[in-house]
């Protein structure tokens, strides 16, 4: 529904300025909507936020977002990049492989599911000899697929340690099942308690159920390796351009095409600050349904997982789009 810039909570407050390097990201693949707002993107170079402010209201219209049924309320979460270490080689310390897709992944549909992986013969010599590297704990696996990327500060067999790109490259056709629900259906957590420190407490607690824990979630994600030269860009999303942190969300494209700036309207996870500021659609999720849904980057610093982890916020946003004949 269209709506007037007032209508947007906090719109004058937000350091607008820091949203702009995300725009020019998505200009680089725009969509044929916003080729003429790209084209005079790219031109300018705003200095300061009223600079920024005066270009979006400008050539954009807000929208406010709705569900389906009516409701503007939706659900903010949170993901990031992990930064973890790694060994190339297995180690007592390092036992945990991070694998390449097998190389018949598309000929098997769906293919070896986690528990089979670890079970069945034919199923983990589909994997054999495609570690990429070991990891410490089998949740550090699992953190990685859930997040998708990731970085691996990892121990080459000479004792040089690099840091590297771990990035999706497929899964293996079962669905998603959240080890948090699986929790909360155990009666092991409450539904409130089920962040991701929360759950790392309840592996460290019952060891013995830490297989039983990785079953419960079938689907498995398999990654290629990149090189890492400039340490401040951020991964690529389903977008196909690089993420900024802070300043990029993950959406249900059938609902909000990518490229499309998007006013947040939520709060912090960690206190009661609010959260409003300008986003861009850039990446998505098996678990992002909906028009009134986000997954917000917070990129890799320490805090990250913290923020990302128990991030599960109320959710009002509004879409700007280009004006007709802007």
């Amino acid at each position: 529904m269209p709506v007037a810039w007032s209508a947007l909570p906090g719109w004058a407050e937000d350091r607008i300025e820091a949203w702009w390097p995300a725009l020019l990201a998505s200009c680089a693949r725009p969509a044929r909507a916003w080729t003429d707002v790209c084209a005079r993107a790219q031109l300018e170079a705003p200095g300061g936020d009223d600079a920024v402010r005066r270009f979006v209201t400008t050539w954009l219209r807000p929208w406010r977002l709705e569900a389906t049924d009516g409701s503007t309320e939706g659900l903010a979460t949170g993901y990031f990049e992990p930064v973890l270490p790694a060994s190339r080689l297995p180690t007592a310390a390092f036992a945990v492989p991070l694998h390449r897709p097998p190389a018949d992944l598309s000929a098997r549909t769906p293919h070896w599911s986690r528990q089979e992986l670890e079970t069945l013969p034919a199923a983990m010599a589909s994997v054999s000899g495609r570690e990429i590297a070991h990891l410490a704990h089998p949740l550090d696996l699992l953190l990685l697929q859930i997040q998708g990327s990731g970085r691996l500060q990892v121990t080459e067999p000479d004792g040089r340690v690099q840091t590297v790109r771990v990035a999706y490259a497929g899964h293996n056709g079962h669905p998603y099942r959240s080890v948090g629900r699986w929790l909360i259906d155990q009666g092991e957590l409450r539904s409130h308690q089920a962040s991701w420190p929360a759950i790392r407490a309840w592996a460290d607690r019952r060891p013995e159920r830490l297989r039983e824990l990785m079953w419960a979630n079938p689907r498995v994600i398999y990654f290629r390796e990149e090189a890492l030269p400039d340490p401040g860009r951020g991964p690529v999303g389903a977008q196909g351009v690089p993420l900024t942190p802070g300043r990029s969300v993950a959406v249900d494209p059938r609902a909000v095409p990518y490229g499309t700036p998007l006013w947040i309207d939520t709060t912090e996870p960690l206190s009661p600050r609010p959260l409003r500021r300008l986003v861009m659609a850039q990446d998505t999720g098996s678990a992002i349904v909906g028009a009134v849904r986000i997954d917000y980057f917070w990129g890799w610093a320490d805090d990250a997982l913290d923020q990302a982890g128990r991030m599960r916020q109320p959710l009002r946003a509004w879409a700007l789009w280009p004006r007709e004949g802007g």
